[in-house]
């Protein structure tokens, strides 16, 4: 069997990257997302849960809003969730990747420019909105957009890109255009 092409789906907090990804599955794609890995390692990973435990207490092992709430508040406490977490997400993106029997797999990776991941993957999509859509989605996406590389960086650096203040039928047609185009050769 020949390796899927593999492909990262990113943008900004409350773009519509979860919605693009259910239209990447509707179009055949295999599909996963690093946060519902990190959802997993938080709460079953037992390494995970006793590095928690050791550095915030047993009140913080498997509750998200806890953790969230120490390391949103703390940027030395997020950095040292993300150096426990990144491998470990790594891994098992690499572990699903190795057993999709699709032509493509599309992983969706919130951090992927921030983790230096993009080396890791075929091909990038970038899905940003407007401020003024994203926080009609999402209040608090402002407060935790500040950490993350601008929405321009991540644009000039994608190979398909899309300005999601349309319709889910425009998102839509956009991911089967990619699909199209990464499928095609």
């Amino acid at each position: 069997m020949q390796r899927p092409r593999a492909v990262a789906l990113t943008g900004g907090i409350a773009a519509g990257k979860s919605e693009a990804l259910k239209a990447f599955a509707r179009h055949g794609a295999a599909t996963a997302s690093a946060d519902a890995i990190v959802h997993e390692l938080l709460a079953h990973d037992p390494n995970v849960r006793e590095s928690i435990r050791v550095r915030w207490g047993d009140d913080a092992v498997g509750d998200r809003k806890r953790i969230g709430e120490i390391v949103f508040a703390d940027r030395d406490e997020l950095e040292w969730l993300e150096q426990l977490l990144h491998p470990r997400v790594v891994a098992a993106r690499q572990a699903w990747l190795e057993g999709v029997d699709a032509e493509l797999a599309v992983m969706e990776i919130p951090l992927l420019y921030e983790t230096g991941g993009e080396s890791r993957v075929d091909a990038v999509v970038v899905i940003t909105a407007p401020p003024e859509v994203r926080a009609a989605r999402r209040s608090d996406f402002a407060e935790r957009e500040s950490r993350l590389i601008p929405d321009e960086e991540k644009l000039r650096r994608a190979d398909f890109a899309y300005v999601n203040d349309g319709t889910l039928e425009d998102l839509d047609r956009f991911v089967a255009g990619v699909v199209e185009q990464l499928t095609a050769t």
